[in-house]
């Protein structure tokens, strides 16, 4: 490995015609639908790479039992039902659903992966050092700073993204918003309430 990183460091630098066009590339590739430009690759991410897929997956959990029954035992499948299209990498996508006597939080201790088309590119503090240092070591505290204080007889869970695995939080509703609409329940789910540092409030809406 030595030899070959050696070898890269001493070739000549392309010409950056040559490397804007390798860069291009390899957007295409990447591109969750092969047939993607790079120009449709970043409507695709404005667009759909979005906290709201999330929110509607959730405000359809909260007011259809067996959806939400569906979604607990096979995220993938039941967020398909949406029509969200989730990258081949996402082998697993698991739902947490938060409870009275459970909250969940995620994380990503070796970079910032999340389930990007539901939950959105990370903010920057899901990427910052020590976010994923010391929600893994003091969960509570973290959360009691970022205005989500948990109470001491709730368990705390800590999920730790993968390569290939993806989390998202399936928060409480809040109870003085039982009977609304989809839409406009789908209005008070956050991003940060999909990761798991902040609840859903009626006053979102």
């Amino acid at each position: 490995m030595a030899s070959q990183d050696t070898a890269s460091q001493q070739a000549p630098n392309a010409p950056m015609e040559q490397r804007l066009a390798a860069v291009e590339r390899v957007l295409e590739v990447r591109a969750h639908d092969k047939g993607l430009s790079v120009d449709g690759t970043m409507e695709w991410v404005e667009e759909k790479l979005m906290a709201e897929n999330g929110a509607k997956v959730v405000a359809r959990a909260w007011t259809d039992p067996a959806f939400r029954a569906r979604l607990l035992a096979d995220g993938k499948a039941a967020i398909a039902e949406f029509g969200i299209g989730l990258p081949a990498i996402q082998r697993q996508v698991y739902v947490l659903e938060n409870t009275p006597s459970v909250h969940n939080v995620i994380v990503c201790t070796l970079c910032s992966c999340t389930a990007t088309t539901l939950i959105g590119p990370p903010p920057n503090w899901y990427e910052d050092l020590e976010y994923r240092a010391r929600v893994v070591r003091e969960a509570r505290t973290v959360l009691q700073e970022m205005g989500c204080p948990v109470a001491p007889e709730t368990e705390v869970r800590v999920w730790d993204t993968t390569a290939d695995t993806r989390f998202m939080v399936l928060p409480m509703q809040p109870p003085e918003t039982i009977g609304w609409p989809e839409d406009k329940l789908a209005a008070i789910v956050t991003r940060d309430s999909l990761i798991g540092v902040a609840r859903p409030s009626a006053e979102g809406g």
